[in-house]
């Protein structure tokens, strides 16, 4: 599924769907409920996803390069291995999300919520982080 540059209605809910390996890039998610979505291996990069609900949300392996995650709830979002390089994730929810692998090489995590976010093997800009 290409919707490469699509703009979605606002507040679009897509809970649940499967959108496993689709091309999302720079799609305009804002404010979109995802939760619970199927979005392993997904192109998200350069998405807006500003405020969207990814609670639960299967995003394993996804490209979220550069996307905007300003604001959005991702608790117990599964994000093993996602590459959030340069992504914004200000004032974002990630309680209990799964992080292990994940890249967050100069990501913005600036008032970013991790309350048992699990970090193991997360690289950050210097490296791995050891949890």
């Amino acid at each position: 599924m290409d919707l490469y540059g699509y703009e979605i209605a606002p507040s679009a809910n897509l809970s649940g769907a499967n959108l496993w390996g689709a091309n999302l890039s720079k799609a305009d998610l804002k404010n979109a409920n995802l939760s619970r979505a199927d979005l392993r291996h997904a192109n998200l990069s350069g998405a807006n996803l500003i405020g969207a609900n990814l609670n639960n949300a299967n995003l394993s392996g996804a490209n979220l390069r550069e996307a905007d995650l300003t604001n959005a709830c991702l608790t117990f979002a599964d994000l093993v291995g996602a590459d959030l390089t340069n992504s914004n994730l200000t004032n974002a929810n990630l309680t209990n999300a799964d992080l292990a692998k994940a890249n967050l090489t100069n990501a913005n995590l600036y008032s970013a919520n991790l309350t048992n976010a699990n970090l193991f093997g997360a690289i950050m800009s210097d490296g791995t982080i050891h949890v």
